[in-house]
């Protein structure tokens, strides 16, 4: 079993930046494929970005792409997105998602344990 906490949301004006990091317990977590996904209200969740256990395959949403970065750090058992550039749409609840499988996916239904989420608001 993995536990998931995310951190690092908070109120930003448009064009600001946010780090989110994701704080993953066991020592697993080297090995799984890990992603970043968001749900704003009324809204269904939605993909932004994924990293292998390497950090040698990374994938983006298009909305995000050039402005936001995946990392991870396997000695600390960390994920994080840094958030550059932010825009009001991209004011979601923002989810930090595990894969206990080396193989590399990004479809929502690959990923087997979730985060609470962490809330991002961008005001104009």
């Amino acid at each position: 079993q993995v536990h998931l906490v995310e951190s690092g949301g908070g109120s930003v004006q448009a064009g600001g930046s946010l780090r989110l990091s994701c704080t993953a317990s066991g020592r697993a977590f080297s090995r799984y494929v890990m992603g970043w996904f968001r749900q704003a209200p009324g809204k269904e969740r939605e993909f932004v970005a994924a990293i292998s256990w390497s950090g040698g395959l990374i994938d983006y949403a298009d909305s995000v792409k050039g402005r936001f970065t995946i990392s991870r750090d396997n000695a600390k058992n960390t994920l994080y997105l840094q958030m550059n550039s932010l825009k009001p749409e991209d004011t979601a609840l923002y989810y930090c998602a595990g894969r206990s499988s080396t193989t590399y996916v990004i479809q929502e239904e690959g990923y087997n344990y979730w985060g609470q989420g962490t809330q991002v608001t961008v005001s104009s």
